[in-house]
């Protein structure tokens, strides 16, 4: 089988296989892309330039192999990668400028390689860069001003020894050139310093004692009063904000958590819109009472969860705020609100129309998917239903709400209460407490069915509807009555889709489809087709 065929291929995954010699030019005519991994192979040669005709790429895996010689500068055609690895390969030269053009990119590694010469210093326009390693090169030269690298961990950057910064471990760029003009002069300054440093000692000795008095004059008075720069703060930027400036700005863009900007209330916590002076839009989730206990509990599972995954389909967490005063999350905000809302008003679901509804569908399977299959250690939501699933203004689906998310361990019994929303929850829960991808599999088959039909299935989930949707009957009964039936192809998208829900829901966990299976087979729109696995 010829790859440079297969011109409707979205996903091409290789990885962990014993693949040698160089990847082929040809691969580049594969322009529906989205999703690349040949990692762990023994590929060698160059990185072809045709890479750089993937333009749908949004994750780039080629770590752990052999490859050599320069990085292409077409890579940088790549603007809605989001994740690039080239690490752990025999990579030469400089870091192209042109990967400064990468503006949807998050993660970047290009560690443990050979390469040289300074970062480009147009790197500080990766204004969406959030996880950088190029420790192990031969780099030098200041580290770029952005948040990846001003925050980086020093093993991230590591390995490089002429490389600088303002970063602890690195040693500090010198900007200056080199002063030793007036050597004739140096036995004056000796002198002069040993009549000055005694002076300057004393000096500086007497303003810390001030310093320090005063200090803790203020510290006691702060501590005397509640006030919105608690001294105990503690607000995690884990995206393009600065922490406590962030804070500072929630607080004043909704008046103290004002219910005039409340936009949604649950039962751990509200949510509110806030504006900030940068004209950014934020959701900010404010817990009903402080962090402690089962809310205690919510709050840290959501921010484990978040901080582990980045999807397009799943919401983005910007920071989060724990303090006995306010303890809130902080979204990115989606302007269409939840699928829920949308189809309960008649005007919205209207507008709502089959392909919107597919493609949603298709979202939460992407993001299902993810966080089951592509992660290090499987995240089980537990509550996917029509009111944790966002839009955006295009109508992408992104999952939200990870509060009852559990991180699976599979050395350890995943036993757990029974959580989640009335309906959704899958039935063996129920006798065997017990938590698996197959829990959310349950919820995503009755969200299918919820989006199809426009409202909650109650009266579709069992063998009636298996035995109307595979023997092609009845599909009126199933279908939303306030659009115009599906024709044509999408048609047949929304019948594939009621047999997978179909699937989804039948009684025995083991017989159910995996959100991988689904992701990749759910639909024959361009960018669904099937995946080719190694």
């Amino acid at each position: 089988m010829e790859l440079g065929r297969l011109t409707s291929l979205v996903r091409l995954i290789l990885n962990n296989n014993q693949l040698s010699g160089g990847i082929p030019q040809e691969l580049g005519s594969l322009t529906h892309l989205d999703y690349l991994d040949l990692s762990t192979n023994k590929l060698s040669q160059s990185i072809p330039s045709s890479l750089g005709n993937f333009v749908q790429m949004h994750h780039m895996n080629l770590s752990n192999n052999k490859l050599s010689h320069g990085t292409p500068t077409k890579l940088g055609r790549l603007v809605q990668l989001s994740v690039l690895d080239l690490s752990h390969n025999n990579l030469a030269e400089e870091i192209p400028t042109e990967f400064s053009k990468l503006g949807s990119l998050v993660t970047l590694n290009i560690s443990h390689n050979n390469l040289s010469g300074v970062i480009p210093e147009n790197f500080v326009e990766l204004r969406g860069l959030e996880f950088v390693d190029i420790s192990y090169n031969q780099l030098r030269g200041p580290i770029p001003h952005n948040k990846a690298f001003q925050e980086a961990p020093i093993e991230a950057l590591q390995g490089n020894k002429a490389l600088c910064g303002n970063v602890t471990g690195l040693h500090p760029c010198n900007n200056s050139p080199v002063e030793k003009k007036h050597n004739s002069k140096i036995g004056f300054k000796v002198v002069y310093c040993l009549i000055m440093l005694p002076v300057l000692g004393a000096f500086m000795l007497a303003f810390y004692g001030i310093f320090i008095t005063l200090r803790r004059k203020r510290e006691s008075q702060q501590e005397e009063q509640s006030d919105i720069h608690p001294k105990e703060f503690e607000l995690r930027a884990i995206s393009i904000f600065d922490g406590k400036v962030l804070y500072e700005e929630i607080i004043r863009a909704t008046e103290d958590f004002d219910a005039a900007y409340c936009i949604g209330r649950g039962a751990v916590g509200s949510v509110y819109k806030a504006k900030l002076p940068s004209d950014d839009l934020v959701a900010v989730k404010k817990l009903h009472i402080p962090c402690d206990g089962v809310w205690r509990k919510e709050f840290l599972n959501e921010v484990r969860a978040l901080t582990e995954i980045r999807h397009r389909n799943i919401v983005k967490l910007y920071g989060f705020c724990s303090h006995a005063r306010h303890s809130f999350l902080v979204y990115e905000y989606l302007e269409r609100g939840s699928l829920f809302s949308i189809l309960c008003n008649d005007e919205e679901a209207r507008k709502f129309d089959w392909i919107k509804r597919v493609n949603i569908i298709k979202g939460v399977a992407h993001g299902l998917s993810y966080m089951h299959h592509d992660v290090s250690l499987p995240i089980v939501h537990r509550d996917i239903s029509s009111k944790n699933i966002l839009l955006d203004t295009e109508y992408e689906a992104h999952i939200s709400d990870f509060g009852t998310a559990k991180i699976l361990d599979y050395e350890s019994s995943n036993w757990t209460a029974v959580v989640g929303t009335i309906g959704y929850i899958a039935p063996e829960l129920a006798y065997t407490l017990k938590v698996t991808e197959k829990c959310d599999v349950y919820g995503f088959g009755v969200l299918a069915l919820e989006v199809i039909k426009g409202k909650y299935p109650s009266n579709l989930v069992g063998s009636a509807l298996s035995s109307a949707i595979w023997g092609g009957k009845m599909l009126g009964d199933v279908l939303d009555d306030r659009l115009a039936h599906p024709t044509g192809k999408i048609l047949d998208e929304v019948v594939t889709i009621l047999k997978l829900a179909v699937a989804c829901l039948h009684e025995n966990p083991e017989l159910r489809p995996t959100m991988h299976d689904i992701s990749c087979n759910n639909t024959n729109l361009p960018y669904t087709e099937r995946q080719i696995e190694g």
